[in-house]
């Protein structure tokens, strides 16, 4: 049999293939060093000086070292601040989240479901639409007035006026925060739940495993890497959360629903602290950073 020959590569194209690469990746890594890079490094340099947006301090800051650190941890504020963020995060997006979005993907891949269209738009809209849109939408749907979309429901029923934002602030934000994150999470578990080989779910099936065990010993451990894959996305999207929060509740009643993204906003901007803003913002990176490598070694997910 005669075999066809195969042109060799001329050592000099593979040499200007290698040339063109700094070239084609040079506009994307000049865009992180101006965007990602330098404001992260101008960042720490605030959060280790006393500048400030007003006073002598904004006209000629000093460099103060750790002492807007030792400050910060000894601070109640701060600590309650990050405290409420932990519940935020794990009750609205590592449960709420999670639980609901894999809900919403099991159901569509179900051939019984009727309507799977109108059902997955109903889930994918309140992604788009636009944070501030939604924050004041729900603000006027738990407002605490008689003319409250929720008040006129459960007035509908003989129930008197109530005032969630007031009386269940944090639930309150929980609540939105799911609402509006459960079509992400579907969408990753959608597209990881179609990598199943259908083979294993018949076998399981044919050996008498019912639809939970099917689940549990089947799929969860298939479908392991983009889980926690998706708990890493979310868990860092939530923590950075600001405006469906500020324009909720502004961080109140009294402190009920300070975020640490609100308690830097305002230590930052409302009360010209930048150096000890961006010093909250260097905990909270330094936070994501451990949990973030965590997830990725409890996992062995490559990321």
């Amino acid at each position: 049999m005669t075999s066809i020959p195969v042109p060799a590569t001329r050592p000099g194209r593979r040499f200007q293939g290698r040339a063109l690469i700094p070239l084609l990746l040079g506009p994307s890594v000049l865009l992180i060093l101006v965007f990602v890079v330098a404001p992260a490094v101008y960042g720490l340099y605030l959060s280790l000086t006393n500048t400030q947006l007003t006073g002598f301090a904004a006209r000629d800051p000093q460099f103060v070292g750790l002492d807007n650190f030792r400050y910060l941890l000894g601070s109640d504020d701060f600590l309650a601040s990050l405290g409420r963020t932990g519940q935020f995060v794990l009750f609205s997006a590592i449960i709420g989240q999670t639980v609901l979005g894999m809900l919403a993907a099991l159901l569509l891949r179900r051939t019984w479901l009727r309507g799977k269209g109108l059902f997955g738009a109903a889930i994918l809209l309140p992604m788009v639409v636009p944070e501030v849109v939604a924050a004041l939408t729900w603000a006027s749907v738990l407002s605490s007035s008689e003319d409250g979309t929720f008040n006129r429901v459960i007035g509908l029923f003989g129930g008197a006026a109530a005032a969630p934002l007031q009386d269940s602030p944090m639930l309150s934000i929980i609540i939105v925060n799911i609402w509006r994150g459960i079509a992400f999470a579907m969408i990753m578990f959608q597209a990881a739940l179609e990598d199943v080989p259908d083979e294993l779910i018949e076998a399981s099936r044919v050996d008498g495993a019912s639809a939970t065990q099917v689940f549990r010993y089947v799929t969860l451990p298939l479908i392991r890497g983009p889980v926690f894959l998706y708990l890493l996305l979310t868990t860092i999207t939530t923590v950075g959360v600001f405006g469906l929060v500020y324009f909720l509740t502004q961080g109140g009643p009294g402190a009920a629903t300070e975020l640490t993204s609100i308690f830097i906003f305002e230590r930052a901007f409302q009360y010209s602290q930048i150096g000890l803003g961006s010093a909250a913002s260097v905990i909270l990176l330094a936070l994501l950073m451990v949990l973030g490598l965590t997830y990725v070694r409890l996992t062995k997910v490559e990321v």
